[in-house]
């Protein structure tokens, strides 16, 4: 069971699992053994943090496997293969892909609120998601980390982006390609409101994974890295279905019903199931629009003002968590009837614009807001590029992806906006046209409401 960032590994017994996360308490009640580390460079552990790496947090996973292998109350597979699964969130969530990549020893995998690529998660369109990168630089402070990490973060706070080599080795490190490499069963729990590792990242995993075909299920639940500021609903899902992924792939029980390959919850704590990830069925929740933005620092998303009782995270991260916008161009998006709306919503936007000197990119931000509650829509936002020379452009972007329970006239209304607390600021001092603008919204219908939750 590996730790999150920053952290060095649990010894309690006790201890509530966090963010989703297993506790060992769970576990060993559950008839497990649990080893548990310091990865390098946090806690007691020498060497530098190299997020994940699988040239070095991977080989030393490696080593702890040749180790308990030799323990004698531990089952084998062979000589120093040990009956295995692993667990752990964050980044005790990437190091199960690259070690899963590269040793086969492992038997199953449960990574919770893990990432594909720290490109996309933390440089979304060329611009630093700065919020979180503070965050995260806070939590390792102390710690042995490589060079490239308070180089790349201190660049993203002055200029909005990182030098492209820092970004490559950002890129290098973590899953990535290397899920493809992956044999073994792996249950993939992901938040809805995880704003640092987003939905988008669970779902490149996932496809990947399907590719390879090996037994492969994937669940949303309203936590992460993130505040859930809607109905959670039945979060006691989270642990059951993971207890039963390893009862059946580690202690090989074959009459465990492992539970369906995707389930997820909706902002009112609903939860829904399918046999597959649910692809868009019929017509889109559509509307288009038009407006003027003008590009100032003032009256951006964020941060959010609301409560959500008991978050151990709220005080950390509602200051850089996105919320309903007064500087913004509005387009409304109405349901005509009971919808579901589950994936990435696509964006086209036509647009010309000027911007004042400067060498911050020039990026605006797409949100959607539920207008019953005010809410930003799974608390995600998402930056584009935007070319600023007076010319006309025309640009698609899939926003971040969203489960969202539309009934019949309910609406969601979609903010573009000029700066938000979650990213850099990007450069401002001018204004874009957006000549046209149209946004559509996937609905799906192979989704069933959850018979195990009553």
């Amino acid at each position: 069971m590996g730790p999150g960032w920053g952290s060095p590994g649990d010894t309690n017994e006790s201890t509530v699992g966090l963010l989703g996360a297993l506790s060992i308490g769970s576990l060993r009640a559950s008839g497990y053994n649990v080893l548990t580390w310091d990865p390098r460079g946090f806690g007691k552990s020498t060497g530098s943090v190299e997020i994940d790496s699988v040239d070095y947090e991977a080989r030393d996973v490696q080593q702890l496997l040749d180790w308990v292998s030799t323990k004698p109350h531990v089952a084998l597979d062979g000589p120093r293969d040990p009956v295995s699964g692993m667990v752990g969130a964050s980044y005790g969530g990437g190091i199960q892909f690259v070690t899963g990549a590269v040793d086969c020893r492992v038997d199953a995998l449960v990574p919770v609120i893990a990432w594909h690529s720290l490109e996309t998660s933390l440089f979304k369109s060329g611009i630093a998601k700065t919020g979180w990168g503070n965050l995260l630089s806070l939590a390792a402070s102390g710690a042995s980390l490589d060079p490239t990490i308070p180089r790349a973060n201190a660049s993203a706070n002055a200029t909005g982006v990182i030098d492209p080599a820092d970004v490559q080795w950002f890129a290098d490190r973590g899953p990535a390609e290397l899920v493809s490499d992956i044999g073994v069963p792996t249950f993939i729990i992901q938040g809805t409101v995880d704003t640092l590792f987003t939905l988008d990242e669970a779902m490149s995993n996932y496809d990947l994974l399907l590719e390879t075909g090996v037994p492969t299920a994937m669940m949303w639940f309203c936590g992460g890295h993130g505040v859930c500021l809607t109905d959670p609903g039945d979060q006691s899902r989270l642990s059951e279905r993971a207890i039963a992924w390893l009862d059946r792939y580690v202690k090989r029980d074959t009459s465990v019903d492992t539970g369906p390959t995707f389930e997820f919850v909706d902002q009112n704590g609903a939860s829904y199931t399918s046999g597959q990830f649910p692809q868009p069925a019929g017509a889109p929740l559509t509307a288009t629009g038009a407006g003027t933005l003008q590009l100032v620092a003032d009256g951006g998303s964020g941060p959010s003002q609301a409560v959500s009782a008991g978050n151990p995270l709220g005080g950390f991260v509602n200051p850089i968590t996105p919320a309903k916008a007064t500087n913004a161009v509005d387009v409304t998006v109405t349901a005509p009837n009971d919808s579901m709306v589950v994936g990435a919503p696509q964006l086209t936007v036509t647009y010309s614009g000027t911007v004042a000197d400067g060498d911050r990119p020039t990026r605006a931000f797409a949100q959607l807001v539920d207008d019953a509650t005010g809410l930003v829509l799974g608390n995600q936002i998402t930056p584009f590029e935007v070319i600023l020379d007076g010319q006309q452009h025309t640009t698609t972007i899939p926003l971040e992806m969203v489960a969202q329970h539309m009934t019949a006239g309910s609406s969601v209304t979609l903010q573009l906006v000029a700066t938000t607390v979650a990213y850099a600021a990007p450069r401002l001092g001018g204004q874009v046209d957006f000549s046209s603008i149209q946004i559509a919204l996937p609905v799906v219908t192979d989704v069933a409401p959850n018979a195990a939750v009553g």
